[in-house]
């Protein structure tokens, strides 16, 4: 299925991105993560287990465990603090 992710803050200077469709096979969240992980730099260190990565699922906050469709939009972010 192909899904429309966005990049942002540090994650977007990163991968010198703000946006791609992709291809996936991922069933979820967490699984979309992973093949992208996958590609090698910059997308495994940007989006490394490690990192505090925060994903929404059209638009709204999501679990790694949030199912995809067609035609969704995924977006991956630091986490954001306010002042």
């Amino acid at each position: 299925m192909k899904v429309n992710v966005r990049y942002f803050a540090s994650v977007r200077e990163a991968l010198g991105t703000g946006s791609e469709t992709i291809e996936t096979a991922a069933a979820d969240l967490g699984a979309l993560r992973d093949e992208l992980i996958a590609r090698g730099e910059p997308h495994a260190s940007a989006l490394a287990r490690g990192r505090a990565v925060r994903m929404a699922l059209d638009q709204i906050m999501s679990s790694e465990g949030a199912a995809l469709r067609e035609g969704s939009e995924v977006a991956f972010f630091p986490p954001v603090t306010g002042g």
